[in-house]
């Protein structure tokens, strides 16, 4: 008898360095070379990198000053959204030919139940292999996969072959797999809590489990329940085929900081604007406005004010942002700006999403 429950199928499907795949798919001359995607050599913060580009420790979130310490021969290309969001919509409809219960995390990445699928195959490890294949095939681009029981061992087993490959856990082997792992690889376990967590003697999952439920939650709060149920492989998150929104945003980093309050609000005008048709295009509104703020040197500020009503045009926004702005003096200059909206209407309609034992 497991602990965990066995009555589903799930894939989680990761395409491999998505962004920079495309890049080198669509310009062959990249091919075999380390790609950043975003970021220059002089300021700026990589989005996507090659797997080339990773072998010298560039890595996305990075700035590309540090990019090119790190690779002096690395190329940078701007991003391309409307084409990742081209391909993304492409490698979609092909899980749609499996089932419907399909939750995209990102552009690059989803899970999907294929417990009841359309092709009536019962391996999930199978489905998988073929979606991959119909990826590579059909699209041009690699993808890697994790299969088991729950959404969240499938998405670290969908990294233990990257790039290219697949990883199945039965449930015979979930206990196993999650006491060998090192704690770092736990998804929820960011860089913060690994350092908590090695400081309190835990560096793999049987580590973790030798923890008591009350010895996690001193520690960790809400999150330690968390941890003392999925190193047990308990995750009982369905796939959820519709994700409701909890924010929209947009930002910009600029391509020289700015110091100036009246350049800010110049700024601010565009990302309001382009922020209501974001809005109007998953028919949403919200009560509670932020600024984002990023300075010069990389630390980051958010201003928030709640609103007694629903808002989503671009004069409110924008009204609301500028009283954020000047809510307290700027401590440097800035190299980014962002307005997000949340507190969304969607309590009460969905908003589009940007969302037995059986042999595997």
């Amino acid at each position: 008898m497991y602990p965990f429950n066995t009555d589903r199928k799930i894939i989680h499907v990761d395409m491999d360095a998505f962004y920079a795949s495309v890049e080198q798919m669509d310009h062959p001359e990249l091919r075999g070379k380390p790609v950043a995607v975003g970021g220059s050599e002089i300021r700026g913060v990589v989005s996507a990198a090659s797997y080339e580009a990773r072998k010298f420790g560039v890595r996305s979130a990075i700035s590309g000053v540090l990019a090119k310490k790190y690779c002096p021969h690395i190329i940078f290309v701007r991003p391309r959204f409307d084409r990742y969001k081209e391909i993304s919509k492409q490698i979609h409809k092909i899980f749609y030919d499996y089932t419907d219960l399909v939750e995209p995390l990102s552009l690059d990445e989803a899970y999907l139940d294929v417990t009841q699928n359309k092709k009536g195959n019962p391996s999930a490890t199978l489905i998988a292999q073929e979606i991959r294949k119909r990826i590579f095939y059909e699209v041009g681009l690699t993808a890697s996969a994790g299969i088991s029981v729950n959404k969240f061992v499938a998405k670290i087993a969908s990294d233990i072959n990257k790039p290219n490959g697949q990883k199945t856990v039965n449930p015979d082997e979930i206990l196993e797999f999650l006491e060998e792992l090192p704690i770092r690889k736990f998804y929820g376990v960011g860089k913060v809590t690994t350092e908590k967590m090695y400081q309190l003697g835990i560096f793999k999952g049987s580590d973790l489990k030798a923890k008591s439920l009350e010895f996690l939650v001193k520690h960790f709060g809400k999150s330690g329940s968390f941890y003392f149920n999925v190193v047990r492989g308990i995750h009982n998150s369905e796939v959820k085929a519709h994700r409701i929104a909890k924010s929209v945003a947009t930002e910009h980093t600029f391509d020289e900081n700015i110091s100036s309050e009246i350049f800010m609000i110049e700024k601010l005008e565009i990302i309001a604007q382009q922020l209501e048709k974001r809005l109007k295009r998953y028919n949403v509104a919200g009560k509670t406005v932020t600024l984002k703020i990023k300075y010069s040197d990389f630390t980051q500020q958010t201003r928030s004010k709640t609103l007694p009503y629903f808002i989503s045009d671009k004069a409110l926004l924008l009204e609301t942002a500028k009283e954020l702005l000047y809510q307290e003096r700027m401590k440097d200059s800035v190299r980014l700006l962002g307005i997000s909206l949340n507190n969304l209407n969607t309590e009460q309609k969905k908003a589009v999403a940007v969302q037995l034992k059986f042999d595997f």
